[in-house]
């Protein structure tokens, strides 16, 4: 078992990142250097599966909350938040992550867990769902869209690719600082709570920015609409709304709704005063729906 610390801490939240880290249980057999997996707490099995560019730390606070009834399972994607990219430095990245928990699931032979994703890693969860439905038990979605293009105005994957082509390109071209400040400047979209952004822009910046720029790619050109009727396990979808966004609530409601529609067994919840980053800006009111995705 590797109990290293993560390496490459520019900033200070990230070593309290790690420290906190010491706490885990252990550092699980991941079967894939895709994933890092650590454990921690005990009772029914409980996958937490982190967005783009950030760290498994993100689920710090709901790991605290649950680990005395829960035996947590936290994922790491190798090359976000200062981890080593390994078989993530080429190549696709989405699909061999979730190929890697899926071999996680079964390798340590968990009975269908449940599975919590937020943002990239809610849209993995769900096409774990969709491809291994044995793995997943329940399925918790944390802001995130079965087609991201949507936010483009894009119809299907082919409408989308070229611009979602540039933004990969145009961040493979950017030096590391310029890459940095951009993710500083698109973060205060993305996270209301200052405490939370400081946590938030110390992951992205300490991410390999390759791995970040193939997997957004991959996330904006993949649409799993169509394969949302396979997914068989209850869900839960959380998504933020806040009145600074500039959307009206009306169609933020309408755009999560429309786009899960297919979902037989959903429950879609809408969290108020909360950016994208739902578990650091309103972490009482997420604790509060995990434990009732969890009853």
């Amino acid at each position: 078992m590797n109990n290293q610390p993560f390496h490459k801490r520019k900033f200070n939240a990230l070593l309290t990142v790690a420290l906190t880290w010491q706490v885990f249980t252990a550092v699980a057999d991941a079967v894939s250097n895709r994933i890092t997996v650590t454990v921690r707490g005990h009772g029914p099995d409980v996958l937490l599966i982190p967005g783009l560019a950030t760290s498994g730390a993100v689920w710090d606070a709901t790991a605290s909350h649950l680990e005395n009834h829960f035996r947590l399972h936290i994922i790491q994607v190798a090359g976000f938040a200062g981890s080593p990219a390994q078989a993530n430095a080429r190549g696709p990245v989405m699909q061999p992550t979730v190929d890697a928990i899926d071999a996680y699931i079964k390798t340590n032979k968990l009975q269908a867990p449940r599975v919590i994703g937020h943002s990239l890693g809610g849209l993995m969860g769900s096409m774990l769902a969709i491809q291994h439905p044995e793995d997943v038990g329940r399925l918790m979605i944390v802001d995130s869209l079965p087609f991201f293009g949507v936010f483009f105005g894009a119809k299907d994957t082919a409408a989308v690719a070229p611009q979602a082509a540039a933004m990969r390109d145009s961040i493979l071209a950017e030096t590391q600082d310029d890459y940095a400040k951009g993710e500083e400047a698109f973060l205060h979209l993305l996270v209301k709570s200052p405490e939370g952004y400081k946590l938030a822009t110390g992951w992205a910046t300490a991410s390999d920015k390759s791995v970040v720029a193939r997997a957004m790619y991959e996330d904006t050109t993949t649409d799993i609409r169509p394969q949302l009727t396979k997914i068989k396990a209850p869900v839960t979808m959380l998504y933020p709304w806040d009145s600074s966004s500039g959307f009206p609530q009306a169609a933020t409601d309408r755009l999560y709704q429309e786009n899960y529609a297919a979902l037989p067994d959903k429950k879609i919840v809408r969290i108020d005063d909360s950016f994208h980053f739902i578990m650091l800006d309103q972490p009482e009111k997420f604790a509060a729906q995990v434990d009732l995705f969890l009853k």
